[in-house]
């Protein structure tokens, strides 16, 4: 899950586009980039795009929050069209995360949006829920609720990303970065989507078509770590190598846990073809 690129429902040639999009997946949002009186529109948008089918990426619905008026019949709409991944925004606890996985259809799983201080003091709590599948950070809204300051380097989110993928790596789920706004600035997005690899993310939210190959190519394994995890596969795999723990690969040592990592490298890399 390199690349998760929010678009608009309300908008139909933002649908269309997401069809043939590059992006891992493509999440159509109900929430924050809906207007009120769109709100009802753009379910229904969402509802025949899931219907119709025809996306080349993996398919997500962001819906409202359940404490609002619109959140309860966005997933009901939703349910009924089929949805197998829904987004949900401001996911402050574990009862949150339970009662959005109860309603969903039985074959759907839930990505919990991480945007407030209160999420964040129950990071392992939530990530526990069964069927949730990731945590994404939602930075805006978290910047506003911890009243940060700017900075090139996200210098007040640093212990919130580290805690983040620790919880999501704790309990087998995708940790996804959040996004980044200046979108016409690609130098900054890379430096971004590197810091965020850097953490241990599994990808980054986005905000325009733009930022898909640059978050794809920092998500994705380097030519440099592809070249090693084979040497390190060939390596375990000679005679010499049976029943020892430690080998020399390129001039250092590995382990048997850098060989489960090069194995799992590989497999993403097949994957992503």
């Amino acid at each position: 899950m390199r690349s998760a690129l929010f678009l608009p429902a309300s908008n139909p040639r933002a649908i269309e586009k997401a069809r043939t999009l590059d992006c891992d997946v493509a999440i159509l949002d109900l929430e924050d980039a809906v207007a009120p009186e769109r709100k009802a529109d753009a379910r229904a948008a969402a509802v025949q795009a899931l219907r119709d089918g025809g996306f080349g990426p993996r398919l997500g619905v962001r819906i409202n929050g359940l404490d609002t008026e619109w959140g309860a019949d966005d997933l009901k709409a939703l349910s009924g069209a089929g949805a197998t991944l829904i987004v949900a925004p401001k996911v402050d606890d574990a009862d949150a995360a339970r009662a959005l996985t109860a309603a969903l259809p039985s074959d759907a799983v839930l990505w919990a949006m991480i945007e407030t201080p209160r999420a964040l003091l129950n990071l392992n709590a939530i990530a526990a829920v069964e069927r949730l599948e990731a945590l994404m950070l939602g930075v805006n809204d978290l910047a506003v609720g911890l009243r940060t300051g700017p900075s090139p380097d996200r210098e007040p989110f640093k212990p919130w990303l580290a805690a983040t993928v620790a919880a999501a790596r704790a309990h087998g789920l995708l940790a996804l970065d959040g996004v980044y706004n200046r979108f016409t600035d690609l130098e900054g997005f890379a430096a971004e989507c590197a810091q965020g690899r850097l953490y241990g993310f599994d990808g980054k939210s986005l905000i325009h078509p733009s930022q898909i190959a640059p978050a794809n190519a920092a998500f994705g394994p380097s030519a440099e770590e592809i070249a090693h995890a084979r040497a390190v596969i060939a390596a375990f795999a000679l005679p010499g190598s049976a029943g020892k723990g430690a080998i020399p690969v390129d001039g250092r040592m590995v382990e048997r846990l850098h060989l489960s990592e090069a194995e799992r490298v590989l497999s993403h890399l097949d994957r992503d073809r």
